[in-house]
């Protein structure tokens, strides 16, 4: 357990099963770590549930903001009272750290780029997970933060996989990868092979390197790349087939399986979305990631490894972007039903 208080605004009306499952989780996050402050955001008596179950002196680590308002799929611009918007102002206005929520990704990417602010040199925050593979972890992104697979976007998303991979889990020189459809140049569609020549000639940060194009198989064995880039559709298709394989063959492997919580890049704030399905669980070690990014500075020192980096944004206009259905609605591409994945 990394040392540091971390203080976590958790959103109790986030997901499928909410606030019965959130609740449990944050009651396992909170017995395992010690240094950990909770926020609990959402209606007072379920926030009650949490603190009537905990011993004295756990209860002295958590703080309630009482809010009975959640976000649905299909709120791109959350209401203020909402308890994701709760949240990133509670983080935004210094109460809490970090925030974590399982309700729906396009409400909470939505709720964080309006609260805290896109970086300047990123028009499309990227949800990034961390599978286990046969050689180490692979840090897959985008999973669905946007789901439109642009140039331009895939290269700056390489970019902020690369310097995650260096800042979160401390991979020397990362090999980062582009998803297609077989490693030989000119493989893909349109996006992918014109996404392929510009990451050949980008400068990545933290001294890696793109190795080129990279196929499924290489996610989950870890073999050519630390780091797999795709569209957000694209990467939460795969995802979710992962975790299918896994119950196919009776469980994940030992080292752990596919992750329900992912860590939102590009906006000035430390995010994590938990998967819609999530189990007690999964909201523990979604909470326990958003502590392990705060106590890195993760957020921060991504921010810095990419400041200055050329975006590459100029290929968008072929594509028609130029922020159009974007500009006020940063994830208005975003059509997912259910919380991420």
């Amino acid at each position: 357990m990394e040392p540091g208080t971390a203080r976590i605004a958790v959103d109790l009306l986030g997901g499928d099963e909410a606030p019965a499952v959130v609740v449990d989780g944050a009651l396992r996050a909170v017995r395992a770590d010690p240094d950990l402050h909770l926020l609990l955001v959402g209606p007072t008596e379920v926030a009650a549930g949490v603190v009537d179950a905990l011993t004295p002196a756990q209860r002295t680590r958590i703080t309630i903001r009482a809010t009975r308002t959640a976000a649905g799929p299909a709120d791109h611009a959350p209401r203020a009272d909402s308890t994701v918007r709760a949240a990133v102002s509670a983080v935004r206005d210094g109460a809490a750290d970090a925030l974590v929520s399982a309700g729906s990704t396009g409400a909470t990417v939505s709720a964080a780029a309006l609260g805290f602010g896109r970086w300047t040199d990123v028009r499309r925050p990227a949800l990034v997970a961390s599978l286990p593979a046969v050689s180490g972890p692979v840090i897959l992104l985008d999973v669905g933060g946007s789901l439109e697979p642009r140039p331009a976007t895939l290269a700056r998303h390489a970019v902020l996989g690369a310097a995650y991979a260096a800042v979160a889990h401390a991979i020397v020189a990362p090999r980062v990868g582009l998803l297609s459809v077989g490693t030989e140049a000119g493989k893909g569609d349109r996006p992918r092979r014109t996404a392929d020549p510009l990451l050949a000639a980008a400068p990545l940060p933290c001294d890696a390197r793109y190795v080129g194009l990279v196929e499924g198989y290489d996610v989950t064995l870890g073999l050519r790349a630390d780091v797999v880039v795709t569209d957000g559709f694209t990467g939460n298709v795969l995802l979710k087939a992962i975790e299918g394989a896994y119950a196919m063959a009776g469980g994940p492997p030992a080292s752990g399986g596919a992750p329900r919580a992912a860590a939102l890049l590009g906006v000035a704030g430390t995010v994590v979305v938990c998967h819609g399905a999530a189990t007690p669980d999964d909201v523990a070690s979604g909470i326990a990631l958003a502590a392990h990014l705060w106590r890195r500075r993760a957020t921060d020192r991504v921010r810095e490894q990419v400041a200055g980096l050329p975006t590459g944004d100029g290929t968008d206009q072929e594509h028609g972007e130029a922020l159009a259905g974007s500009a006020g609605h940063p994830a208005a591409d975003h059509r997912e039903p259910k919380g991420w994945p």
